[in-house]
């Protein structure tokens, strides 16, 4: 099967001492596949290597920030070898059954989190529209969320009979309670939700969105470069000694359980859902 080329699907740019990256696929509404994914990683090494770029805000083109990973597009890529950047394994490709869906899902979606999250950089996530699924994990790796006021946030893939998305921080970044409620009822919640829940830093009117991003970037690409890395390196060693990094290794398992009883069971790993079905399901 051939993947359409689609141009640049991610692009890139400086203004000052800051990196725009931005997900460049607006007609999926900025859907991530893994030619988006590897682009993305190119991205921010590139911004990391410059020694002129202090701060990252991460950004997506068109009306919506992500609808999470490509499960439906023409440029679904699932079956294509990249070499892996994030975790040593074997390529996925030729791989059956449960050996695949594990070894490309720990390299595209929890390897590259894990691996972004680590950026010595600081990163600030600037949302609107739709932030789902895998797009809460793009923007959860970033230091700060800022949200316009018109953007929403789902993880619906329990309707999956998945227990949340890989990259599973979510009793981390909401709460115990918050989370059971997003994850149990699949439903979206609000900008000013996600606040409430200390989700997300601020929420600003959508004309506002990029200036007010640019100008928290600005003001913290004014400190140290070095300590700003030290400092991001601390508050991360503190949120895994509280055990999220332990977590996600035990609820990945628990994914790859999801997936190989709905194969098992089913007609595929996804429990016969598709985007259109799962677009149909959201409130």
């Amino acid at each position: 099967m051939t993947v359409p080329d689609e141009g640049e699907v991610v692009t890139y740019e400086t203004r000052g001492k800051v990196a725009l990256i931005t997900l460049n696929r607006p007609d999926y509404r900025n859907a991530q596949n893994s030619v988006m994914t590897y682009a993305l990683d190119a991205a921010f090494d590139r911004a990391v290597q410059d020694a002129d770029v202090s701060v990252i805000v991460l950004a997506g083109n068109g009306k919506h920030f992500s609808a999470g990973h490509d499960i439906g597009t023409p440029g679904r890529d699932h079956h294509v070898h990249y070499e892996n950047k994030a975790v040593m394994w074997w390529d996925h490709v030729d791989r059956p059954g449960g050996d695949q869906r594990y070894a490309r899902e720990m390299e595209v979606y929890l390897g590259m989190c894990r691996r972004w999250r680590e950026l010595p950089k600081p990163t600030i996530a600037m949302v609107q529209g739709a932030c789902i699924a895998g797009g809460l994990m793009l923007a959860w790796v970033c230091d700060m969320i800022v949200a316009s006021d018109d953007a929403f946030f789902s993880d619906p893939v329990v309707r999956m009979g998945i227990p949340g998305v890989e990259y599973f921080a979510h009793p981390w970044v909401l709460g115990p309670r918050a989370a059971k409620e997003i994850l149990f009822t699949g439903d979206r919640f609000s900008a000013q939700r996600a606040y409430e829940w200390g989700m997300v830093n601020r929420v600003v009117p959508r004309d506002d969105l990029e200036a007010e991003t640019f100008a928290i970037a600005e003001r913290i690409a004014a400190m140290p470069q070095f300590g700003l890395a030290l400092t991001k390196k601390a508050v991360n060693q503190c949120e895994d000694q509280m055990g999220m990094r332990n977590g996600m290794d035990s609820v990945f398992g628990l994914h790859h359980f999801a997936h190989a009883h709905n194969a098992e069971v089913g007609a595929d790993s996804l429990g016969g859902m598709n985007a259109k079905s799962m677009k149909d399901k959201a409130k």
